[in-house]
């Protein structure tokens, strides 16, 4: 049994359980689910179907977060996701924290990668929130042994939302000194030290914010971005030409010509991204969605827009 999946042995039975033999062999790709034994219906599912990935929304972010962690216990960490909602309202200029927007590009990246998970578990809110169609980006992967330049590093942190600063102490800071560069992972639980002999990586650590002290080594870091929304050729020459047409947002379509990372850009994504596009564009064709409890989501969806 896999460490990651404590209860992965449960796997046979659940996929031999005949009411989620007779749910998966409905014409309609929608399957509810109520409450009682969810923890053991989805992972169920999962097993039963070889349809990827299984798209869950649950009516709350606290049911999601629940839900993805019974999941896990089951199924393994790695093919469980958890897609969290922005804690910000529409058009607020606040952005949403770097966490949240870090786990949620890396569920975007796996969703359209060739290691797709086979859960994914989203709130109501989460569902219904639009998406920045190429927020999608592969993470920066640094190992030891491999070459750098700890300045083409820095930019490409930079470029995905990261924060220079003097000393690493919040998730999304990236510090340079000398040969060694800090930088706090949007989606890891502790910040890296990447020790730098020339250009080859001689080191990777974790280090304990409070002292700055390395603690653990480890064999590599993977450097998911901290921002969602960002400046890209087409959208800063549409902001540039926003000056003229929408002049009551002059301040902020300036700031986007000249590819300015700033709090609050995610709120004005309706006016520099065409269409809109939700987390169930992602599922494709080969997807399965199964709703717990339908109504509460219904109405808790009502909500975001109210």
């Amino acid at each position: 049994m896999s460490p990651a999946a404590p209860l992965g042995a449960l796997l046979d039975r659940l996929s031999e359980e005949p009411s989620i033999d007779v749910a998966l062999g409905r014409r309609n790709p929608v399957i509810a689910i109520g409450d009682p034994g969810r923890a053991q219906v989805v992972p169920g599912l999962v097993a039963a179907s070889d349809r990827r990935p299984l798209l869950v929304p649950t009516p709350t972010q606290a049911e999601a977060e629940r839900l993805a962690t019974d999941a896990a216990a089951v199924l393994g960490a790695d093919r469980v996701l958890l897609f969290p909602a922005w804690e910000t309202l529409p058009f607020e200029r606040v952005s949403p924290g770097v966490e949240t927007m870090g786990q949620r590009v890396r569920v975007l990246q796996r969703l359209q990668s060739d290691r797709p998970p086979s859960l994914v578990v989203a709130s109501a809110r989460a569902l219904v929130q639009r998406l920045d169609p190429q927020a999608a980006t592969d993470p920066i992967v640094v190992r030891v042994g491999d070459r750098l330049d700890p300045v083409e590093l820095l930019e490409q942190l930079v470029g995905i939302g990261y924060r220079r600063e003097g000393q690493v102490e919040h998730r999304g800071e990236v510090a340079i000194r000398g040969s060694i560069v800090d930088v706090y992972p949007s989606t890891a639980d502790a910040p890296i030290r990447i020790d730098l002999w020339g250009d080859d990586v001689d080191r990777l650590t974790e280090f304990a914010v409070a002292d700055q002290r390395s603690t653990v080594a480890v064999e590599g870091a993977v450097v998911y971005p901290c921002r969602e929304f960002r400046p890209t050729p087409e959208r800063r020459a549409r902001a540039a030409a926003l000056v003229a047409e929408e002049p009551w947002g002059r301040e902020q379509w300036d700031r986007f010509a000249d590819g300015h990372l700033f709090d609050g850009m995610e709120s004005w994504l309706p006016w520099l991204v065409d269409g809109e596009h939700l987390l169930t564009d992602l599922v494709g064709d080969d997807g399965l969605v199964a709703l717990v409890e339908p109504r509460r989501i219904r109405d808790r969806a009502a909500e975001f827009f109210a």
